[in-house]
C-alpha cells in the first residue's frame, strides 16, 4: 500500500461493500426469451445486458465492472452454457458471479452436469417469473454474504500489517518493505533512501495532557508526515513515537529535500487538541544507498545508519534533519 493509499484509509477507513446488485447479463440466442427475461429485469430496477452467444457473455463479464449475476441459456452458439461457467469459475479474478443456468433439461443427470460445471441454480424453461425473482434475490444474498466475507478478509489483512492508532504500516510491515526495496534495487542497480524520525519531547505531551491527547497528536503527525511524501514512498511506525520511511529511487539530495519537507509539514502550526494547541516538531535521520553489483548496502546497514543519523539531529537540537554515510 503507498503512500496515497494510506492517506485514503486514514481519513476514510477501509471501504464498506455496498451489497447492491445493480445489473444483470442475459445470454441466449433466442429474441423473444432475451426480450421476456429483460422485461422482468427492468421492472424489477435492473439494468441488463443482453447479449446473443457464450463467446459475447464470456467478454461482458471479463469486464472491470460487469455484472455479478448472469442468467445464461445451456444451449447457445460459440461458448455453452456449462463451458461458460467452467471458464468463469477457473477466471474468477476473485471475483463471484451468480451463474443461473435457463435450460429446457430436466432429467436429474443434466442437473448435475449444470452445478458440476459451476452454477449457482438452475431454471425450467418455461419459466415462472415469481419462480425467477426468488432466484434473483438468493443470487443477490449470496454476493451480499461474500462481499462481506472479502472486506472481513481484507480489514483483517490491513489490521495486521498496519499500526491501528496511526493507519501507517506497523514495526513487521515496514521492516519487510525495506527489505523488499533493498533486494529490488540490488537487482536493478538503483537507489533507497531511509528516513528514521521521532517526534520531539513527546513524552511531555502525554506526562502533560493524558494519553488521549498524546494520541491524537501522534495521529496528526503521523497524517502529517503521510501527506509531505511521495505517492510511492512507504511510511510505518517503527515503535512508540519513532516512524520509519522508506523513499525508492531517491538520492541523498532528494532525500534531503523530502526529509526537510516532513519536517516543515509537522511543525507548521500547532495541533489543536482538547487540552489546547500543542506544537510539535520532529527530528529525522537520514541515509541513502545506491546499488551496484560488487557491492550493496543490505537493509540492516541502512537502517543502523538511519538510527545514528537521528541520534545527531537529536543531540544538535532537534527539529532538525541529520544525514549519514554508509561508507
Amino acid at each position: 500500500m503507498t503512500i496515497a493509499e494510506q492517506s485514503g484509509i486514514l481519513h476514510a477507513g477501509l471501504p464498506r461493500p455496498t451489497g447492491e446488485i445493480e445489473s444483470v447479463l442475459i445470454a441466449g440466442d433466442d429474441p423473444l426469451a432475451r426480450h421476456l427475461l429483460a422485461t422482468c429485469l427492468k421492472k424489477w430496477n435492473y439494468r441488463v445486458i443482453a447479449v446473443e452467444n457464450g463467446l459475447d457473455a464470456w467478454t461482458a463479464l471479463q469486464q472491470e465492472h460487469s455484472p455479478q449475476i448472469a442468467i445464461l441459456d445451456w444451449m447457445m452458439p460459440a461458448i455453452d452454457g456449462p463451458e461458460l461457467c467452467r471458464r468463469l469459475r477457473s477466471h474468477s479474478r476473485g471475483r463471484y458471479f451468480y451463474l443461473l443456468l435457463v435450460t429446457s433439461k430436466t432429467n436429474r443427470k443434466d442437473v448435475v452436469e449444470v452445478l458440476d460445471a459451476g452454477a449457482d441454480d438452475y431454471l425450467i424453461k418455461p419459466f415462472d417469473v415469481d419462480e425467477l425473482r426468488a432466484r434473483i434475490r438468493v443470487g443477490e444474498r449470496i454476493l451480499r454474504l461474500e462481499q462481506a466475507l472479502v472486506h472481513a478478509r481484507d480489514a483483517l489483512q490491513f489490521e495486521a500489517a498496519h499500526d491501528s492508532l496511526t493507519g501507517v504500516w506497523n514495526h513487521g510491515a515496514i521492516l519487510e518493505l525495506l527489505q523488499g526495496e533493498t533486494e529490488r534495487n540490488r537487482r536493478t542497480a538503483g537507489s533507497l533512501g531511509v528516513m528514521m524520525a521521532d517526534l520531539d519531547h513527546f513524552k511531555n505531551v502525554n506526562d502533560t495532557y493524558g494519553h488521549v491527547v498524546g494520541d491524537v497528536v501522534l495521529r496528526e503527525c503521523a497524517h502529517r508526515m503521510v501527506a509531505e511524501c511521495r505517492g510511492y514512498d512507504w511510511i510505518g511506525r517503527y515503535g512508540g513515537e519513532e516512524f520509519l520511511i522508506v523513499v525508492p529511487g531517491c538520492n541523498s539530495a532528494d532525500l534531503l529535500v523530502i526529509a526537510e519537507r516532513l519536517r516543515c509539514g509537522v511543525a507548521r502550526q500547532p495541533i489543536e487538541t482538547r487540552g489546547g494547541l500543542i506544537p510539535m516538531t520532529v527530528s529525522i535521520g537520514v541515509v541513502s544507498g545506491q546499488f551496484f553489483q560488487d557491492s550493496n548496502p543490505g537493509y540492516l546497514a541502512m537502517l543502523s545508519a538511519a538510527d545514528q543519523a537521528l541520534y545527531q539531529a537529536k543531540a544538535e537540537g532537534r527539529n532538525q534533519v541529520a544525514a549519514r554515510s554508509l561508507a
